[in-house]
């Protein structure tokens, strides 16, 4: 029991972008708002274009950008990744109203698919990035509403934290008035 749980730490020590004992990308450190909250993960805020060369000098593969089009006018992010050899994908977070579990299921989706590549899931200042998380650990990974909105934090949540809890506590109680009422005696 006690070799696995030193091989189990061990291994994840070595989890890039992950642990403690190995530092973040220096390249990605002077990204807005960013943080390194799971293993290929990396969370930030809004990209400009001089930020491609640090994320290909940092490995990063694959872009999930959760800003709408209208919110950077002057910078096609789609273009600059595709021409940079960096996977795009974007799915636009308007703002609360597009916080559904459709929209979130969307977002597991191109986690899922992104696998173990060093991906890089931003907006404009990792509110919307932290959002869908914390809904994500509770829709999806099935955690209680305060490790989701923990969760959430690590990866930016901020100001959406009280429509977060209004989500969850609604989807719990749609969940509970649906489940059958337990057999009587």
């Amino acid at each position: 029991m006690y070799r696995c749980l030193l091989l189990s730490l061990a291994l994840f020590g070595f989890a890039p972008f992950a642990s403690a004992a190995s530092s973040p990308p220096a390249e990605l450190t002077g990204l807005p708002h960013v943080s390194f909250p799971a293993p290929h993960r990396v969370a930030s805020g809004r990209l400009q274009a001089s930020d491609i060369p640090a994320l290909k000098h940092a490995g990063i593969r694959e872009v999930i950008d959760l800003s709408v089009d209208s919110e950077t006018p002057d910078f096609d992010e789609a273009a600059a990744m595709h021409a940079a050899g960096i996977d795009y994908r974007n799915l636009p977070i308007h703002g609360a109203d597009d916080l559904s579990p459709a929209t979130v299921t969307h977002f597991d989706r191109l986690l899922a698919e992104a696998g173990d590549r060093e991906t890089l899931v931003h907006c404009a200042s990792s509110n919307r990035v932290g959002a869908l998380i914390a809904l994500r650990a509770a829709l999806i990974g099935g955690k209680n509403s305060e490790d989701a909105v923990a969760e959430g934090r690590r990866w930016g949540l901020k100001s959406l934290e009280p429509v977060v809890r209004a989500r969850l506590s609604a989807w719990q109680s749609a969940d509970t008035s649906a489940a059958p009422a337990p057999p009587t005696r």
